[in-house]
């Protein structure tokens, strides 16, 4: 039997029964819950179903109205989302000062290389800053300034404008600015950040200068799933680069800065493809994907690595010593 696997999200104050209100709905309508995984942060609650619509006995207009009608009644904000509706492909970039990023992302879809299929766009640029307004511009991107003036984002505002232009996946493209349970819980799965080490190394703020005053010898970047848990979710893709010695922050910037900007690149472009999934907290590659991407080093750099000696295993130039047959 085929099954249709839909989303339903639920996000807004914590109050008894919620779950039970949501579920009853769902069964009286012969839905059959799948997966349902919930967390309350910052007196935010959160819920997350997956469940199968195939033989549901409503249409999925009815289903909307009845789960808006049902949030409205609980003060939360419900969201659906069925398989159809995964084919929107419209990605925010959110920025701050910093361009190489979302540069890269611009540029891919001006080429029609951001996802494989040519299926998506770049419809809105969202900064909390005003800097990149003329990098918008150049692209024939609407540019909107949530800030205010600090850096300080209005998260109201943010909502109202990925509802607007009906986003399926977020990129933070160098965006300074951390996100609140407010914004993660609606979206998440599908916001995707890129940090400059090699997480879980060197997390927050600063991570360049984290990296020069640990005087590491190779460093990197990561691309990977927002979480309410300050960069400490799935990671997607990372890229490496050596530290010469004596290189100061500005040098380890130069050299990991293009780095950011193609994991960033690969990590949406995987998500696109739909060829990653999350399971227990860990990116997977999904078994029927043939995957064309680089998720960690490089060919030549693996050819590089020695594969001898390894515990417990000869040396494949030592002779096997002769049994004794006495």
């Amino acid at each position: 039997m085929t099954r249709e696997l839909t989303e339903i999200t639920v996000v807004g104050g914590d109050r008894t029964g919620l779950i039970a209100r949501v579920t009853s709905l769902l069964f009286e309508r012969s839905i059959n819950i799948e997966d349902l995984d919930q967390a309350v942060r910052e007196g935010v609650f959160r819920m997350t179903t997956r469940v199968d619509t195939a033989e549901m006995d409503t249409s999925r207009g009815e289903l909307r109205r009845a789960l808006a009608e049902l949030g409205r009644e609980l003060g939360v904000d419900i969201q659906v989302r069925f398989p159809s509706d995964r084919d929107a492909r419209r990605i925010a970039l959110l920025v701050t000062k910093e361009t190489h990023a979302p540069e890269a992302l611009l540029e891919a879809e001006a080429n029609d290389e951001l996802a494989a299929d040519g299926r998506a766009e770049i419809p809105v640029v969202i900064g909390n800053r005003g800097d990149l307004r003329s990098l918008a511009e150049r692209y024939d991107k609407p540019f909107y300034d949530v800030g205010d003036g600090s850096g300080n984002t209005d998260e109201g505002r943010l909502l109202d404008l990925l509802a607007e232009y009906d986003i399926d996946l977020i990129a933070l493209a160098r965006y300074m600015r951390i996100l609140s349970p407010e914004v993660v819980f609606r979206y998440e799965g599908r916001i995707v950040n890129v940090h400059p080490s090699l997480l879980p190394a060197f997390p927050g703020a600063e991570a360049y200068r984290q990296a020069k005053d640990a005087g590491v010898r190779i460093a990197g970047v990561t691309a990977h799933y927002v979480t309410t848990d300050l960069d400490q979710g799935p990671v997607i893709a990372q890229r490496a680069f050596d530290v010469p010695d004596g290189a100061d922050v500005d040098e380890i910037k130069r050299r990991g800065q293009p780095l950011e900007a193609e994991v960033l690149l690969e990590a949406v472009r995987l998500h696109l493809a739909d060829a990653i999934a999350v399971h227990r907290g860990t990116v997977h590659v999904r078994e029927d994907v043939d995957l064309d991407a680089q998720l960690g080093l490089p060919e030549q750099a693996r050819a590089a690595n020695p594969d001898e000696p390894v515990d417990g295993e000869p040396l494949s130039g030592t002779a096997t010593p002769p049994v004794d047959s006495d």
